[in-house]
Parts: C-alpha cells; structure tokens; sequence
C-alpha cells in the first residue's frame, strides 16, 4: 500500500545539505590560509612515512577535513575515530588493521583520531609503542586532533609531530569564500549581508561563519 500516494521510495528522496558539508575542502589548496599546514601535507602526501602527527589548535580552522584529505591525497586507507569510540578495544581493532596490506590501490593506512585530547588513559598509553619505534604498525600514519594539548602526556607529545593551526590572517580569504557561496546560493534580489562582519563575529571560525551565512541564505 502506497501512503500519500507516492511511489518513491527513501534512497530516491534528496534532502538539503549544510553549507559547512557542501563547501568543505576536499583538497589542500581549498583550506583558507594555513599555509604551513599545507606545505607539510603536501610534502608528506608526496612522501609518506610510518609516523604520528598532532593536528593542534582552534575549533573550525579544518583540522578533520586536512587529516581527510591528506588520506586522499597519498592515497591511504583512512580510519576514522572521534575521541569518544577510541576505546581500548577500538584501537586493538585498528591496530590489528594497520598490520594488514593496505586495501588495494591504496598506499598507506591513516588513522585519524579526533579530539584526541579526550581519548582515554588506557588508550593513550597503547598508542605509546605504535608511536616510538617498539611496537609500530607498518606503513601507517597517525594524525590526531585536539583544540588543546593540556590533557595529553609529555610521554605522547614528544612521540608526535605537532602541526599549529592559525586562524590568524585569514579574514580576508574567508570573506571571499562566503561572498563565492552566497553569490552561488542566493536569489539575485537578495539583499548582500556584510561578509567581513560575519566573519569577524565568528571569530575567524569557518565553520561558525558559514553556518550564519546559512541563516541569512535561509532569509533571503
């Protein structure tokens, strides 16, 4: 029996997505500013090696999106864990993978853990030897992201290489992205919001500040 007599079904609907989703970078030379970032990205991608990153700084400078797309870019096999999952056994379950042959087509594994500064003590105290050489996993990379580094061990902090992200600088560029999105989103009628100002009471957050955009897209 057909209800509100329509056929389509669940996977032929489309539904709206987010600013923040639709315009998140994919590649490098899509992030606003971060320049060092980039370049180590780049240079890492080009060449990579069995090795841990810190990805440190402010929430919405892209740190997820750069480890996701550094993974595309060399290519690796990407495994993906929120602080929250990185429990002991999740990360025995990763570990285990990374001892495996990349999938094809693949050259690396890249395990990405975010917010990595509320990973519990169990975890981070396993990550110790896959990170210094006792107990490493092959031909794997492990980037971690954190806004801050209070909660994490100096035994773990001196076992990765810490990349700062800035969002210092980058009010212009981030204008511009909005002024791209709203000419690509809005009715020609609408009237123009103040994208220097948006951006200036996000903070320089690009995430915060596309989401307000939206706001005003949503009005227009």
């Amino acid at each position: 029996m057909e209800l509100f007599g329509t056929s389509q079904t669940q996977s032929e609907l489309t539904f709206p997505v987010s600013l923040t989703e639709r315009y998140r970078p994919v590649e490098l030379e899509q992030f606003v500013g971060l320049p060092k970032p980039k370049a180590i990205c780049a240079k890492l991608a080009e060449r990579p090696f069995d090795s841990g990153w810190l990805f440190l700084g402010p929430s919405g400078t892209g740190k997820t999106s750069m480890g996701i797309a550094l993974a595309s870019l060399i290519p690796a096999e990407l495994h993906h864990m929120p602080s929250q999952s990185c429990t002991l056994a999740e990360l025995e379950r990763v570990i285990a993978t990374c001892h495996r042959v990349p999938t094809y087509g693949k050259r690396f594994h890249l395990v990405l853990i975010d917010e990595a500064d509320g990973m519990s003590d169990a975890a981070q105290k396993r990550l110790l030897s896959c990170l210094d050489g006792s107990a490493p996993c092959p031909t794997t990379i492990w980037v971690f992201t954190a806004n801050a580094k209070d909660h994490l061990e100096d035994r773990f902090l001196s076992r990765v290489k810490t990349v700062e992200f800035s969002k210092q600088g980058i009010a212009s560029d981030a204008a511009k992205l909005l002024e791209r999105v709203w000419l690509e989103n809005a009715p020609s009628t609408a009237k123009v919001p103040n994208f220097a100002r948006i951006v200036k009471d996000a903070n320089n957050n690009i995430r915060e500040a596309l989401q307000s955009l939206e706001l005003e897209l949503m009005l227009a």
